[in-house]
Parts: C-alpha cells; sequence; structure tokens
C-alpha cells in the first residue's frame, strides 16, 4: 500500500494553481500586482517611521489620520476615477496610475510637515483606488475559464496575504543597511517594475464608454450592486468580514500586549496565524470550488465570521494562561481561513453579474462598498473598544457582523453559472 504524504499533495496543489502563470498576459500582471505589493509594504513601515520623526509621540495620530484618508480615498474616489477613467483603455489607467504612485512615493522623503503626508497618501490612494478595481475587471478577460480564473484569485489572494508576512521583514532586514528613507526608493522602484510590466503585457480590447452621461457611469456600478440580488448579498458579506477583521487587524496588539501581558513577536505570531489560515483556505479554494458553489463557500465563512468573534468574547472572558493564548491562536488562524472563503470567490460574483461594459465600474463598486464597511468598523474597533473594553467590542461587532449575514441571507439568489466558462455577457 503506499503511503499519504499530506506535503506531496499540498504542492501538488500549488503546482496546479500555479499553473494559471502560463498564460503569459496574466503572468505578466500577477509580476505586476506582487511588486507593487512588495513596494506598498515598505511603504507602510517608512511612514511609521516618518510620522514618528515629525510627530514624535504623536505619531499615532499622524498614521491614524493618514489611515482614515486612505479609506476616504477608497470609498469615495475609486467610483469617481472609475467614470473618468472609462473611455481609456485599462493598460493606459493602470500605467498612469503605477506612474502617479511611483511619483508620490519619491516625494515623501522631502516631507517635513504632517500636512504634507496627508496630501501625498491621499494622491497616492487615489492612484490605488483606480488601479486595483481596473486591474481586477480586466482579469476575467484575460482568464475567461472559470477554473484558470478562480486560480487567478486564489493566486492573488496569496500574495495579499505574503505580502503581509514578507514586508515588514524585508523592511526590517533592509533597514539594517540603509535609512528608512531609502525605503521609499524601494516603495518607488515597485511602482515602476509594475508599469513596466504592465506595458509589456499583451491587454485584450474591451469596449470603452461611449456617449454616455458622466452620472451615469458615476453611478453604474453602484446600481448595478443593489439590481443583481448577488451583489446585493456580497454588501452584507463584506459587513460580515469588516466587523470581523476589524476585530482582528485593530485589537491584536492591544490583546497580546494589553490583555496578556505577551511580547512583541507574539503579536506577531497571532497575525500570522491569521494569515496561514487565509493561506490555507485559498490553496485550496479552486478544488473546494469545483465541488461547491459559490453560495456555500462564502455563506460558510460570513456565517463563522461573526461566530468565531462570540468564541472571541469567551475566551477573553473566561479563559487563562495557556489555555486562553491556544484558544485565540486558533480562533485567528480560523477567522482568517472563514475571511478568505468569502473573499476569494467574490470576484467571481461580480464577474457573473457584470458585462465587459460595465465590469470596471461594478468592481469599483465593489473596492468602494466594502472598504465604506471598514470606515465604520475600524472607529468601532478601536476608538469604541477602548471605551467599552475588549469582550464587549468583539459582542458589538459579533452582532454587526450576524446583521451583514441576515442582509446577506435575504438577498441572496445565485445567478446561473456555467460549469466550464464565467458568463461574461450575464448581468445587464
Amino acid at each position: 500500500m503506499g503511503s499519504y504524504h499530506p506535503t506531496t499533495t499540498h504542492q501538488r496543489s500549488e503546482a496546479k494553481m500555479l499553473s494559471v502563470l502560463h498564460n503569459p498576459t496574466y503572468a505578466k500582471l500577477f509580476g505586476a500586482q506582487m511588486v507593487a505589493l512588495l513596494g506598498t509594504g515598505l511603504l507602510t513601515v517608512a511612514l511609521g517611521l516618518l510620522a514618528f520623526q515629525i510627530a514624535g509621540g504623536n505619531a499615532g495620530i499622524v498614521m491614524g489620520t493618514a489611515m482614515s484618508i486612505k479609506m476616504v480615498a477608497y470609498v469615495g474616489v475609486s467610483p469617481l476615477m472609475t467614470a473618468i477613467s472609462s473611455r481609456f483603455q485599462p493598460k493606459h489607467v493602470l500605467v498612469a496610475a503605477d506612474a502617479i504612485r511611483a511619483v508620490v512615493a519619491l516625494c515623501l522623503p522631502l516631507v517635513t510637515e504632517a500636512w504634507q503626508i496627508y496630501i501625498l497618501i491621499f494622491l497616492l490612494q487615489s492612484a490605488s483606488a483606480t488601479f486595483t478595481p481596473t486591474f481586477q475587471a480586466v482579469i476575467p478577460s484575460v482568464l475567461p475559464d472559470e477554473d484558470e480564473y478562480t486560480k487567478a484569485l486564489s493566486l492573488s489572494r496569496l500574495a495579499y496575504d505574503l505580502e503581509s508576512l514578507v514586508s515588514p521583514m524585508i523592511a526590517a532586514a533592509l533597514l539594517t543597511v540603509i535609512t528608512y528613507n531609502n525605503l521609499f526608493v524601494g516603495t518607488a522602484v515597485g511602482f515602476i517594475a509594475s508599469t513596466l510590466l504592465v506595458l509589456w503585457a499583451a491587454f485584450p480590447q474591451v469596449p470603452r464608454s461611449e456617449g454616455t452621461r458622466f452620472s451615469d457611469r458615476l453611478t453604474q456600478g453602484v446600481r448595478a450592486f443593489w439590481a443583481k440580488p448577488e451583489l446585493r448579498s456580497l454588501m452584507g458579506l463584506n459587513l460580515a468580514v469588516a466587523a470581523t477583521s476589524a476585530m482582528v487587524i485593530v485589537n491584536t496588539v492591544v490583546i497580546v500586549q494589553g490583555s496578556l501581558g505577551r511580547s512583541e513577536s507574539d503579536v506577531a505570531l497571532l497575525l500570522a496565524a491569521n494569515g496561514a489560515g487565509s493561506m490555507v483556505v485559498a490553496l485550496s479554494m479552486p478544488r473546494l470550488l469545483r465541488k461547491l458553489s459559490d453560495h456555500v463557500a462564502m455563506l460558510a465563512g460570513g456565517t463563522a465570521l461573526p461566530a468565531l468573534l462570540l468564541l472571541a468574547v469567551a475566551s477573553l472572558a473566561w479563559l487563562e494562561g495557556p489555555a486562553q493564548w491556544g484558544a485565540l491562536l486558533a480562533l485567528w488562524a480560523i477567522i482568517g481561513a472563514a475571511t478568505s472563503a468569502v473573499l476569494t470567490p467574490s470576484a467571481r460574483l461580480v464577474t457573473r453579474n457584470s458585462t465587459e461594459d460595465n465590469r470596471s465600474s461594478v468592481f469599483a463598486a465593489q473596492f468602494s462598498l466594502s472598504h465604506a464597511c471598514f470606515l465604520l468598523t475600524y472607529p468601532l474597533a478601536g476608538i469604541v473598544g477602548a471605551s467599552i473594553g475588549l469582550p464587549n467590542i468583539s459582542a458589538v461587532l459579533a452582532v454587526l457582523g450576524f446583521l451583514g449575514l441576515g442582509f446577506a441571507l435575504r438577498n441572496w439568489r445565485p445567478a446561473p453559472s456555467p460549469s466550464t466558462r464565467l458568463s461574461l455577457g450575464a448581468g445587464e
């Protein structure tokens, strides 16, 4: 009898997923995404150090304001820029957005006042709010086969999770030989490399909006979201994800160092557990979605998220010592897995409920609406959480997550999806 080797099985799964990189256009676009993500990761570290140099003990205020500006740009600018750029080919939009990000990154080392940071971050994040939905919208045209597209979505999710783990390590290594200002140069190099890869890629031609009023183009994506039951349900799942993710992102350090009195390395360990859970599901998603519908996978993840927050309440309130730490590690890993179960297939819903004519607008609406949820949950998790305590804010966020789940369940009526190819013509 042959023996079962989990590592070999895992490697085969990765190899099958990486087969999507045999498509030369997608390989270049994925490379552009990776180097841009690494550049953004370096930017996050460098920005914190810059804020401390300018504001000292008030660096947290500067960073908090900068992150709020980022979310405002994501929510407000994405639909606006999509409407403005809808007459241009995606390649030109992506190149322009990357070029703006590179120029802004090179300007950041020259900053001497906090207000200058705010202006530059708004410009950079506005460019990102243009780049990301445009990038997402072009991938279904590059990979029309549903199985290949699903592999690309899983690969993209893995890229985000790996960036959150790898970028801080790269930044730490670089800071042993260079000053933090040079990290901004590394950010610019990432965006320039992304620009070159986008220029190198052969894009499919997609129809551009002609003769459509600007106001119609501006609201096209949001109107599509409200008109399609699947997309309305996705709005509810976005809220469930934001409620749970805000607890993880905002309060992990408070839980580990404030409540448990553990070390900084344990903060990284708990966040790494969350990322590992997400990566495991992202790796498994192409295989899972051949057996399960998007409906089952996403609602399973959406149901788990607020329930896991309630378990976090119980762990924080009733457990102590090693049992509490072990429970939190397990919970954070499962939260990462449930989050990935919702987010990885979400682009399939957007693609299935859009056409090539309106796809950029619908992806921009998803980008904007999902980040609007974070504008609600971040202050709740941080400011309100500091006032009422971690167990209480976990319970509040869990209730918010269940409300989002209820909205998703009420609205979900899956659109028909062919088994082998995305319905690129469905939706209008």
